[in-house]
């Protein structure tokens, strides 16, 4: 069993609730959806095939807590979840992030989900499986990407209709260098919700066309 692979490599981790610790990355190549903003459009191209076991041992090599399978969308290949399977049972912490289009149900419940819900200035919004949005649990999160206020705004009426901010960690992650950190930062105060501003310190630390990072 074998999963197209667009690359592997050791850094820390760049978003999420675990922002800044040191994780095993698997991108996975392929995606169905065409963000406007998109920065990893390289993995749009077909991979590798690299079998389960193969990036089981690679992710040995660095002794990891986390390993992060993201892409592209993970999802889109059937062989993901085996391979959600294989890294849970091999004893690490495994965190998938997936952009929200796909049905999250068939992965292994073990597995940090971070679902990344598609604002409208994403041109994607259309394209979302809002059941996911009925199922995440509390060991999940949900990740808003906004361009601008409207985003933000939109994205408060989704947290409202399906309570996101009583059931789970919600992040507002701003388009790096088109929404500024301290307007975001603004925007969630204001707000009075629970939201934690989700920054891209791969970028940051690294610059933002570094890959590998």
């Amino acid at each position: 069993m074998a999963l197209e692979v667009c690359e592997t490599f050791f850094s820390l981790l760049g978003e999420s609730t675990l922002a800044g610790l040191p994780a095993f990355f698997i991108r996975l190549s392929g995606c169905n959806l065409r963000c406007r903003y998109c920065d990893t459009t390289y993995a749009y191209e077909k991979g590798t095939l690299v079998p389960v076991e193969n990036l089981v041992e690679e992710a040995r090599l660095h002794r990891p807590r986390y390993v992060l399978v993201t892409g592209g969308e993970p999802l889109l290949q059937r062989e993901t979840p085996a391979l959600l399977r294989a890294l849970a049972d091999a004893g690490w912490s495994v965190l998938l992030e997936t952009n929200g289009s796909l049905p999250i149900n068939q992965v292994d419940p073990r597995v940090r989900r971070i679902l990344d819900v598609k604002c409208p200035d994403s041109g994607m919004a259309e394209q979302m499986h809002w059941a996911n949005l009925e199922v995440v649990t509390r060991q999940d999160e949900v990740k808003f990407v906004v361009s601008g206020r409207e985003d933000f705004n939109w994205a408060l009426n989704v947290i409202s209709r399906y309570r996101l901010t009583d059931r789970l960690p919600v992040l507002i992650s701003p388009v790096f260098e088109v929404v500024s950190p301290r307007d975001a930062a603004r925007w969630i105060l204001e707000s009075g919700e629970p939201l934690r501003l989700n920054l891209q310190l791969h970028k940051y630390i690294w610059g933002p066309e570094a890959r590998g990072v």
